[in-house]
């Protein structure tokens, strides 16, 4: 059957186990038990109802088949291949079952291995809880800066150490680096990570993602993009348990034998917007139509983005599955008090509740944040705005502005309009400053979602945002929208919305219906439906 599979397209690898588990059934060549068959005594029974199992689309409920319906030979032979010796021992008036252990998915941990949260990093962590939480076995797999080691308990300490890896001599990363490129020519196994308790990882619980299985091999990411560059080809993985689905939350150069390989497209800035990134474009767009002609499907986070890719890589929209994203906060997050949120606001960052305004996500070019400054400060009003911003790239213009506002900030007597930076919050802390916020203004150039406007929308926020690319999808009626590329666009909503207290009234209302479109719970039915079209 190898070599049969192998001459099948990849796009159309998908559920090609299932079918030939159901050929299986249904071949009916000889139906009769021959002398010695293992057979032999099941063939005497009175006809009883010999059961097996088989994963029905709800997963958790299995359908039966009795032996009426099945060819019995094909039964048995099913059986003596794969059940314990002691199931096989069957008896008269008795039915039997087989439990079936639920699909396996592996995800790529690139982004999940970031100390600080991206929006893609938060999809994984949101993807892999919903598959968890259908009934998957889900694994993730990282890549290590060095190879794994051979004892089970230093590979686990190593997994959470790995921002102090011991750096080696150069010419013997220089000979890893090699000998890892030859080896990518064959199927790479990465290692198993067992976590045993031996390392105490509450500190990772916002982070880790869940799972059942934990693999890591060296370098794998760079070497991949690598192996990629001088060959063309993907590197291929193989798992031990073999995964049903392998899914790359990001486009990567990856792929498992013998699975259905799954690829998310989040966007395709690089191609609409070369210049807000600092992806070698040819390279990417190489990439980008290799894993569209490979992949055997294609999932994306909006009707904009799943537009551009039908449009720029000529993909059919019938491979393509748009799940949108979710976001949930811990519940002691959102139920904490005004009182609390001014207490905190006041003693972290000497703000009062409802009075500042608030951007958050990278000091990159897309985000717009030299323009946003521009439009703030020609605004007038008198509000503080806190922008987020962890490091990003391109953004000397930005920085050099925010420098130079901090140096002319005006005393403790002066007036409050200013301008505040903070690199990183933790995740909590975030969640106080968008609820203590009079606005989040987010007037990015292009999203392939737009997570801050939902996560502000879910909080009740009102927000202001772009009109460009998937965030008017995303925000629907309920936020202000503005040109990106006019500041004084921008600077009249900041205006509106810092005056007008009935108009954030009414969005903040609005926001919360529109983000009730993306909650986990439609999430989740919208990722039961890829995967169950996927078996």
């Amino acid at each position: 059957m190898g070599a049969a599979q192998d001459r099948i397209p990849d796009h159309r690898r998908c559920g090609l186990a299932k079918t030939q588990v159901e050929d299986e059934w249904s071949r009916d060549d000889d139906t009769t038990p021959a002398a010695g068959d293992a057979a032999l005594d099941l063939a005497r029974l009175d006809n009883r109802a010999i059961a097996s199992t088989k994963i029905s689309p709800r997963r958790n409920m299995p359908a039966i088949r009795t032996a009426n319906e099945l060819p019995l030979r094909s039964v048995l032979a099913k059986r003596e291949r794969s059940w314990p010796f002691a199931d096989r021992q069957i008896r008269p008036h008795t039915t039997t079952t087989r439990t079936i252990m639920p699909d396996r998915i592996i995800f790529d941990g690139l982004n999940l291995a970031l100390e600080e949260g991206t929006g893609v990093a938060t999809y994984a962590r949101m993807l892999t809880q919903v598959a968890r939480d259908l009934g998957y076995n889900v694994g993730v797999v990282y890549g290590s800066p060095q190879a794994p080691s051979r004892n089970p308990v230093l590979r686990e300490i190593a997994f959470f150490d790995e921002k102090r890896a011991i750096k080696k001599w150069l010419p013997v990363e220089i000979l890893n680096s090699i000998a890892d490129q030859v080896r990518y020519y064959l199927p790479v196994r990465p290692t198993t990570v067992d976590l045993s308790g031996v390392v105490i990882t509450r500190h990772f619980d916002d982070t880790l993602p869940v799972h059942d299985h934990i693999f890591v091999t060296r370098n794998l990411f760079g070497n991949a993009g690598r192996h990629f560059s001088l060959t063309n080809a993907f590197v291929e993985l193989a798992f031990d348990p073999r995964p049903d689905i392998f899914h790359c939350t990001y486009q990567l150069p990856l792929r498992s034998k013998s699975a259905c390989n799954v690829y998310t497209i989040h966007d395709l800035v690089p191609l609409r917007l070369p210049f807000t990134t600092l992806d070698n474009k040819r390279w990417m767009f190489r990439l980008l139509k290799k894993i569209t002609a490979k992949a055997d499907h294609i999932v994306t986070v909006s009707e904009n983005t799943k537009h551009d890719i039908i449009e720029l890589l000529g993909v059919d929209e019938k491979r393509i599955t748009n799940t949108y994203q979710a976001v949930s906060f811990p519940k002691e997050d959102i139920e904490r008090s005004e009182a609390v949120i001014g207490e905190q606001l006041s003693g972290s960052f000497g703000l009062e509740i409802y009075e500042y305004l608030l951007f958050f996500g990278a000091l990159e070019p897309k985000k717009n944040v030299g323009r946003l400054i521009e439009a703030y400060m020609a605004s007038g009003v008198d509000l503080p705005l806190v922008l987020v911003a962890g490091e990003g790239w391109h953004n000397q213009s930005e920085t050099m502005l925010l420098e130079e506002l901090r140096e002319n900030e005006p005393g403790p007597t002066g007036p409050k309009r200013r301008v505040r930076r903070f690199r990183y919050v933790r995740p909590s802390t975030l969640i106080t400053l968008i609820r203590g916020a009079r606005a989040v203004v987010f007037p990015s150039l292009y999203e392939g979602f737009g997570l801050p406007v939902l996560e502000a929308m879910t909080l009740g926020t009102p927000v202001v945002t772009s009109r460009e690319s998937s965030l008017p999808e995303i925000a629907g009626d309920a936020t202000l929208l503005v040109d990106p590329y006019d500041a004084d666009d921008i600077a009249r909503a900041i205006t509106t919305i810092v005056n007008d207290a009935d108009l954030r009234a009414e969005l903040s209302r609005r926001g919360r219906l529109q983000a009730a479109k993306f909650s986990v719970e439609r999430y989740r039915e919208r990722v039961e439906a890829l995967y169950a079209s996927l078996r």
